[in-house]
């Protein structure tokens, strides 16, 4: 049994806090981003983790738009609340990446090393890509399909096997 405190993930930061104005909302959520990955950078294996600003979504951070919005068309995705409320998760994941509530493995992806942490209490994923000398925060969501818990559990399995072989 682990002696380790149990983690305890930030606070959601709820839309009905803001009295349905979803500009206010939108503010908000975009002010945690700016503070947890422009105004500082978090570590991940002592280098930093950036957050990929090009393109320009309607002025903003293109990795804030793909963390907090959901579709297959980047032009065309919508605002997913529950993506906005755990803005605060995919810092509070990679800086706690060692904690054993964490399941932290790579994968490839096209031409690029991804490293994924995930905890299946929350139900929760961040996604990094691997860079020479930083990574780069690819996306982080909500996991909400059971079937889509139980694939990334079973690659983090093979990749867990692979290591121990």
């Amino acid at each position: 049994m682990s002696t380790e405190a149990t983690l305890i993930f930030p606070e959601l930061l709820y839309f009905t806090d803001y009295n349905g104005n979803f500009a206010e909302y939108f503010k908000a959520v975009y002010a945690v981003f700016v503070n947890e990955f422009i105004k500082s950078q978090p570590k991940y294996n002592n280098l930093k983790v950036s957050a990929p600003k090009y393109p320009l979504q309607d002025g903003i951070h293109r990795t804030f738009y793909h963390i907090t919005h959901e579709g297959e068309d980047e032009q065309d995705r919508k605002p997913d609340i529950r993506r906005m409320e755990r803005i605060r998760f995919p810092r509070f994941l990679i800086i706690n990446c060692s904690h054993p509530e964490l399941l932290v493995w790579k994968n490839t992806r096209r031409k690029d090393t991804r490293v994924l942490i995930f905890n299946e209490k929350e139900s929760y994923l961040t996604v990094l890509t691997e860079r020479d000398e930083y990574y780069m925060l690819w996306t982080a969501y909500y996991v909400d399909q059971t079937h889509s818990v139980r694939k990334l559990l079973k690659e983090y399995d093979a990749y867990i096997k692979t290591k121990t072989a």
